[in-house]
């Protein structure tokens, strides 16, 4: 890949966006385009935490397993985001598992080399806080929903949450970009597939969710939330 391209992908990332090309020089030099394939692995859950990624085109699942194997998802990053967020302020080991979801073109920059870059660019350090807040806030909200909400209105929840992260709004609702399975939601609340499974028939019944002919799902964003009320 040229560094023209290495620059062109770069300015599609939100932090990098308002950067002039000349002020992305610096970040194209140490910047090194990966292309991984469906099902391959960035980094694995306890690998030394060395890298930032970039995605360009494609799907992440960020995942944690326990000592007993059982998964967890913290999210489906797509593109134009940036994983681990962890890695800039933290030493030690990935905090979770990065394992692609289709074929995935990033661009991966070693954290060292980064953060020196962050030094001498003050304005980019801004909005990295700023991405982190954002993720401080959704965390918060996570959690909130965990301790105050039963199952049934976590999972609406989290179907409301996955139209603003892996959605497409249509004049009707959203359209869910990612294909979930049943198994996939209930990994990321940590409930059981049977319980996602009843509430999703339960909600399609009422008609806030539906599915289109490929299998994505469709969400009635008012309906939905009027089930929370």
């Amino acid at each position: 890949m040229h560094l023209s391209q290495i620059r062109q992908q770069l300015k599609t990332v939100p932090i990098f966006k308002e950067l002039s090309l000349e002020d992305l020089d610096p970040i194209v030099e140490i910047a090194q385009p990966r292309f991984f394939k469906n099902k391959m692995y960035a980094f694995m859950q306890g690998d030394p935490l060395d890298r930032v990624f970039f995605i360009h085109t494609g799907k992440v699942k960020i995942y944690k397993t326990d000592s007993s194997g059982r998964e967890q998802i913290v999210s489906v990053l797509e593109a134009g985001e940036m994983f681990p967020h962890a890695g800039f302020f933290r030493k030690g080991q990935y905090p979770a598992h990065a394992e692609m979801m289709e074929d995935t073109q990033m661009i991966v920059i070693p954290i060292s080399k980064f953060e020196k870059i962050l030094v001498s660019y003050p304005e980019l350090s801004i909005k990295l806080f700023r991405v982190l807040g954002e993720k401080i806030i959704d965390l918060q909200a996570r959690l909130e929903e965990q301790i105050l909400h039963n199952t049934y209105e976590q999972i609406i929840m989290l179907l409301l949450r996955l139209c603003k992260t892996n959605g497409e709004r249509l004049e009707y609702g959203y359209k869910l970009t990612t294909h979930f399975t049943n198994k996939e939601f209930a990994n990321m609340i940590g409930t059981s597939r049977e319980t996602v499974s009843r509430t999703i028939t339960y909600l399609k019944k009422k008609e806030c969710i539906s599915l289109d002919l490929d299998g994505t799902y469709l969400i009635d964003h008012e309906k939905l939330h009027q089930e929370l009320f």
